[in-house]
């Protein structure tokens, strides 16, 4: 992703949100055969305060990306949306796609059958919270056999990014007066918009006015 100082995103705070605003992440490799990309949910570690990430692959996708043994990137892919030239006003312009997004870069260690167990649960418990009547991983009908078994199909893994490029490319080039229009009609349901980018762009103008 090329970075661009006006658009980069390095406090960690924000970072964080992001990753856990955003788990359904896309995992790529460079492998001998190619390029590999996979999508799965990862959610930031529960034990540190950083930017580690924890989730799992299904087998033999570890064996397709070398999991453990060669650099993977991931993808966070957080609110995004179209911006229409017709919002800037009558000066000549063209479209643009406004969205934030982080790389997160490193060689990821595989965890122990225990703490896989441990990443599934909590991937469970994360999602499964949303519902009406939760059902967790280790709750009737599932059994401690069946849990255990599911647990041998999938490879848990942990990754320290050693490298992170995060972009947040929310109008920040442009007048406040426009950046408030903009997020007037990405309210209105524009084109080709994540529902929460109007938000997210009300959130960095707000920071921006009370850092002047």
């Amino acid at each position: 992703m090329r970075q661009n100082p006006s658009f980069a995103m390095t406090d960690v705070t924000e970072l964080r949100r992001l990753i856990d605003a955003n788990p359904w992440m896309t995992l790529v490799s460079a492998t001998d055969d190619g390029l590999v990309a996979s999508h799965y949910a990862v959610l930031l570690d529960g034990d540190r305060d950083d930017l580690t990430i924890v989730g799992h692959v299904g087998k033999p996708d570890d064996l397709i990306h070398g999991l453990g043994e060669r650099e993977l990137l991931v993808v966070v892919q957080g609110p995004h949306g179209y911006i229409s030239p017709s919002w800037y006003g009558d000066a000549p312009n063209v479209p643009t796609w406004n969205f934030v997004s982080a790389h997160l870069t490193g060689v990821p260690e595989i965890l122990t059958p225990e703490e896989n167990l441990r990443v599934l649960d909590r991937l469970v418990a994360r999602f499964e919270s949303g519902m009406p009547q939760p059902r967790l991983l280790w709750e009737r009908p599932n059994d401690p056999d069946y849990v255990t078994r599911l647990e041998r199909g999938t490879v848990g893994f942990r990754l320290t990014p050693t490298k992170v490029v995060a972009k947040r490319k929310l109008s920040q080039n442009r007048p406040d007066d426009v950046v408030e229009t903009i997020i007037a009609q990405l309210g209105e349901g524009g084109a080709y918009v994540d529902p929460r980018l109007p938000a997210e762009m009300q959130r960095a103008l707000d920071a921006r006015r009370a850092a002047r």
